[in-house]
């Protein structure tokens, strides 16, 4: 990736086409990250698009997420932008390296609230200004849409009966769910805010470094990703079962950096869409079980989770973690767990 970094640099006539660069770890299914030495940035390479953009629409979505989230001051700042080329078919951003630790559960969940009320505090634009960033019309039906969209792979994922009854029961409490009027209030959300994703500075900020899938929808979907058990077992670096208390007293800790009229709206979505964002997960572990087995696609638009596009160590990882995820006992506890936490807010 460094030669192609650098050949893409020098292509594009920049002034750091001469600094040494270093690969840093494969992470993540969704890029590849070089270091720039002594200049303070990371190079962030796209191996797909989650959201199925083409090359040039994925860079422009993800431009559009760090510049839209940076007011918050809890997200790095971006300082260029390289287009797809012939040495880097999917272009890469140059956002600021954050130097710090991953996060550590449950100590830095009071950082990671405070810097997710950061994000979802920022002012809402008008609805005519928020594309390129995903707004739909009713955020909750496009949710069970995207669902429904992933369980299509279901079939071919394996999964035990009794895990696809849950799934079922799960789904149709969600449909149920939309078929009411009742919203919440649509903020700002990261849509991948699972503490793996964030970097905890020396002063103590949690800052949450991915931005790739944001969009305008409701805070309680974050707030369900950085603690549910899919998302606090899924980083090896931040790998925590948190108890009910400490999720309910993250909750707390998050409305207290909200205002105070939209933590009181927010309060009693909290569990429907814990739940939802879990189905959301569930669905994924499923997805990514099929569409992991298939080869690396052709061309530089669109998804693709081929196993092939990252490193074994990290492959063997994920696989485990979907495996574990798809359970049945693991199924249960954390569909238990929703009762429990419901039981913590109430106190």
């Amino acid at each position: 990736m460094p030669v192609a970094l650098r050949a893409a640099l020098e292509q594009a006539g920049h002034p750091l086409a001469a600094v040494r660069l270093t690969s840093l770890p494969d992470k993540g299914l969704a890029h590849d990250h070089v270091r720039l030495e002594g200049t303070g940035l990371l190079a962030r390479v796209p191996k797909q698009s989650q959201m199925g953009l083409t090359a040039p629409d994925n860079l422009a979505y993800q431009q559009t997420c760090f510049a839209r989230a940076a007011a918050g001051g809890a997200t790095p700042q971006l300082h260029g932008v390289l287009p797809p080329s012939h040495d880097l078919p999917r272009g890469a951003l140059l956002v600021q390296e954050i130097v710090g630790r991953p996060a550590r559960l449950p100590e830095d969940l009071t950082a990671l609230a405070q810097s997710l009320a950061a994000l979802h505090g920022l002012p809402l634009p008008p609805a005519a200004a928020r594309p390129p960033l995903r707004a739909d019309a009713d955020p909750l039906q496009a949710l069970l849409d995207e669902v429904r969209e992933q369980a299509g792979w279901w079939p071919q994922a394996g999964v035990h009966e009794e895990v696809t009854r849950c799934r079922e029961a799960e789904l149709a409490g969600l449909a149920a769910l939309c078929a009411q009027p009742e919203r919440p209030e649509v903020t700002l959300v990261a849509f991948d805010a699972h503490p793996g994703n964030f970097i905890v500075r020396p002063d103590g900020l949690a800052v949450l470094v991915d931005l790739e899938k944001c969009r305008y929808s409701y805070p309680g979907l974050d707030l369900a990703h950085a603690t549910l058990y899919t998302s606090t077992t899924w980083d090896i670096e931040s790998r925590c079962e948190l108890q009910a208390d400490e999720v309910a007293g993250f909750y707390r800790q998050w409305a207290m950096g909200m205002e105070p009229s939209a933590a009181r709206a927010a309060s009693s979505w909290h569990l429907p869409l814990r739940a939802a964002m879990w189905l959301w997960s569930l669905t994924w572990c499923a997805k990514w079980r099929v569409l992991s087995r298939q080869a690396v696609r052709d061309g530089a638009d669109g998804e693709d989770w081929s196993a092939q596009r990252s490193e074994d160590r990290l492959v063997s990882h994920v696989r485990e973690r979907v495996d574990h995820y798809l359970d049945p006992d693991v199924v249960s506890k954390i569909r238990r767990g929703f009762d429990d936490l419901g039981e913590a807010l109430s106190l």
